[in-house]
Formats: C-alpha cells, structure tokens, sequence
C-alpha cells in the first residue's frame, strides 16, 4: 500500500500536526472479492520500487523510499470459502544497498457477498492487518489497518473501491487520530484473461483534520492484470500527482502457483 511519501523536509512540529503516520511500502494493491477457496494456500510475491520520489526523512531515523527496492512473500490461507487468513514477510533493500526485514504483518480477510463464477454482480467485505514495523519504516507499534471492500464485477469490469482508515499506536512524532487512505481501481477486460485500468491511491491524513490536496500523497497507476497462465500477475507505472507524492513508482504482483 502507498502511503505518505511527501518531497520536502517537514519540521517535527508540523508532523505532528499532520498526523502523518508514514507506512511501509510493502503492497500497491487495491482489494478485490478474490479470496482462496477453504484450505487452499496461497503464495503472492510483491515488488515495487520507487525511481524518483522522496529522499529526505520524514522523523528521525526513517529510510526514504527513494531508489529502494521492496519484496514480500504473501501467504494466504482458506480457513472457509468466505475468510481467509495472511502473513506479509517483507524485505526492504534501500538506496545504499543495504537489505533490512521490517517486521511482519498479519491479516484477516472476509468477503460474505460476490457474483458467482462467470456472472455479474457486487460483492463487498473487510480486511482487518496488524502490523509491528520496524521504526525505520513506520511509526508506531503495533498499527492497525481496516480495509473495507466495495465493488462491482462483470465479465468486461471490474470496478473496486478500498477506504483505508489506518490507526498506528505508541508514537512519538504523529498524531493518535485515525488516517484515511482510500484507494480505487477501474479495470477492463481486452482479452481472454487479460485486462488494462487504472489504480488511484490517496493519503488525505488524519480524520478530522486533513492535509491540503497538495501535501496529500497521490498515485496514479497506469496497471495490467493477466490471470491466465502458469504465472498470474499484476504490474503498474504510478506516477506522482503533486511534489508532495514519489513522481515514478513501479509495481509487481506474482500469483505463484502451489497446486
């Protein structure tokens, strides 16, 4: 998920102010109905990596995300056709060369309602991810993270939408109010298995008192998703709408099979 990446050195004072509760970016993904069937498991590889963008910390000690390089291995696991659990191991290889594991990540995934195989129809859910992030990465531990899932799928469309409202606990530099992330994604289908959209991710900053659009860290991702074949994926070139936002970032999502 993208998440507070601003260009500019902001003063601890107004940090606080913004609340911004910077997070790893260790997933650029816009949540769907897919979910693993009961007791299938299930193995994604996520990449990113951040060309241009922020290079400057925004707290003490923070690694920017600029010329960094992500991979996490996702494992998921069907406890039922409608819940699904997850663990995020990533790895974070910075600017320097320098290679660290930020911590670990779990989830809870359950979606009670989407169209049956091959029909049309909304679905809905919520994902609900606890986190304990290294303080390099993320501020506050543990941070919890509520996804709500919304959206529409047909056999040309698929349109979703995720409003993301992040809480991080115990830290010293951002605010105890809750942040909106909301994010959104448009796709359709050209091809047999294949479809061509666009992913917007937004940062609007604390509940209650969000940043300005032009602090506000604003993606649009230009994405392909292809689910046939021996090795289903998603890719995206994401682009910076404001200075306060990583101006080019690329994206990778591998479905490794297991069965």
């Amino acid at each position: 998920m993208l998440r507070f990446l601003g260009l500019a050195c902001v003063p601890l004072a107004m940090l606080a102010a913004r609340a911004a509760h910077a997070d790893l970016t260790d997933e650029i993904q816009v949540y769907d109905d897919s979910i693993n069937r009961r007791g299938q498991l299930g193995l994604e590889l996520h990449l990113n990596t951040t060309l241009e963008g922020r290079s400057t910390p925004a707290w003490p000690g923070e690694i920017p995300p600029n010329h960094g390089f992500r991979t996490t291995m996702e494992w998921s696991y069907g406890i039922t056709d409608t819940l699904e659990a997850g663990l995020y191991l990533p790895l974070v290889h910075d600017g320097t060369g320098t290679t660290y594991f930020p911590g670990p990540r779990l989830r809870m995934k359950w979606i009670p309602h989407r169209p049956a195989t091959g029909s049309s129809g909304m679905f809905y859910g919520l994902n609900i991810e606890v986190s304990a992030v290294n303080g390099r990465f993320e501020q506050g531990r543990p941070a919890v993270e509520f996804r709500p899932i919304v959206g529409y799928r047909s056999s040309l469309w698929l349109v979703s939408f995720n409003p993301v409202i992040d809480e991080t606990y115990r830290s010293r530099y951002v605010s105890n109010r809750p942040d909106f992330n909301p994010g959104l994604k448009i796709a359709r289908t050209v091809g047999q298995g294949t479809s061509l959209g666009i992913e917007y991710y937004d940062d609007f900053g604390s509940i209650g008192n969000f940043a300005p659009p032009r602090r506000q860290n604003q993606q649009l991702f230009a994405a392909m998703d292809v689910t046939r074949g021996p090795l289903p994926f998603n890719v995206g070139i994401g682009h910076g709408l404001n200075a306060s936002s990583d101006r080019l970032t690329l994206k990778a999502i591998l479905e490794v099979p297991l069965d």
